[in-house]
């Protein structure tokens, strides 16, 4: 399955998920968001499909995702970009500790 079918997949589980999930052109990197009391997911247009799916993952981390099917790819496809943020986040926490 390819990064593009994943975002369609991961737009669709957030939208079962009720939140509205809009792809913006503009200056921004994208994320979860409130707007007038709606939970939001902000893609940018102008971002490649593999920062899109790091934005979708990212908003969707906490979210209940246990209580809804998602296909082996996209699940696959989440928790290997959960796994390289995580390692990120502990490479960068040893740079600067």
């Amino acid at each position: 399955m390819n990064t593009t079918t994943i975002i369609e997949e991961l737009e669709d589980v957030a939208q079962r998920l009720g939140f509205e999930v809009r792809a913006e052109k503009g200056n921004f990197r994208g994320g979860r968001c409130m707007v007038g009391g709606e939970e939001l997911i902000m893609l940018n247009k102008r971002h490649q499909p593999e920062t899109q799916l790091v934005v979708m993952a990212t908003a969707l981390r906490n979210a209940p995702l246990d209580t809804i099917y998602l296909k082996p790819a996209v699940r696959e496809a989440l928790e290997d970009t959960w796994a390289a943020l995580d390692a990120e986040s502990e490479e960068a926490s040893h740079v600067d500790g």
